[in-house]
């Protein structure tokens, strides 16, 4: 049985992955999150919660894990705890041998003939100055990544828009941002929530980035 830790587990993605995750016959999932209340109205009464700020839990706490899926979320004036958190991951990884696999942003995937990094395009759009600070942290955080080779971790990035929703059909990517057959950069929870847990079950990526679109709407 695999012990699975789902940090951000009440969130958007990291719902769907707990909820796909949990019917698996072969995985002990916990949902670590802030707020129990809310994380049983979302994922059930008998949701098998970890409850508190991850970031005051003990390395005792987390260690108890086989992988840890980092699908944290937090407002655009914290958005650099995402950095601090994966650093606070692949300490805890470096001593017990947890597998780590993190939710990153669109924003550090490339795209157009100039290769530039589709946080270009975000900034672009009106109001972007809001939260902006979120993408652009969770480019560093893909950075700082980068730099670990002696943790197995994978990042997986969503496609433009990350939208709710079942799982359709996909393509996996690696740094550019992907587009299906009409044009359309999308990807559902759903989907990425199937590509997280194969990659729970079946681990084939190791210490890369990939990405993934929706190639239909339907599941």
């Amino acid at each position: 049985m695999t012990r699975v830790g789902i940090i951000g587990a009440s969130g958007m993605a990291g719902s769907a992955i707990y909820k796909l995750a949990a019917v698996q016959p072969k995985l002990d999932v916990t949902g670590i999150v802030r707020h129990e209340k809310r994380a049983r109205e979302l994922l059930g009464s008998d949701a098998k919660l970890l409850t508190g700020d991850v970031f005051a839990l003990t390395d005792s706490l987390l260690a108890r894990f086989d992988v840890i899926v980092d699908a944290y979320g937090t407002s655009p004036a914290q958005a650099d705890r995402q950095t601090k958190l994966a650093q606070k991951l692949v300490n805890l990884a470096r001593k017990e041998k947890i597998r780590l696999i993190f939710i990153l942003g669109a924003g550090s995937l490339k795209t157009g003939a100039d290769q530039h990094l589709f946080l270009d395009e975000i900034a672009q759009i009106p109001g972007a100055e809001d939260w902006i600070n979120t993408p652009r942290q969770q480019v560093k955080e893909l950075r700082y990544l980068e730099t670990v080779t002696d943790v197995d971790w994978v990042g997986i990035s969503p496609s433009a828009s990350f939208e709710p929703g079942a799982a359709a059909a996909f393509v996996v990517g690696r740094d550019q941002l992907l587009f299906n057959a009409e044009q359309k950069s999308v990807v559902t929870t759903g989907t990425v929530a199937k590509v997280v847990v194969d990659e729970i079950l079946a681990p084939k990526h190791h210490q890369e980035r990939l990405t993934v679109v929706n190639t239909t709407d339907q599941p």
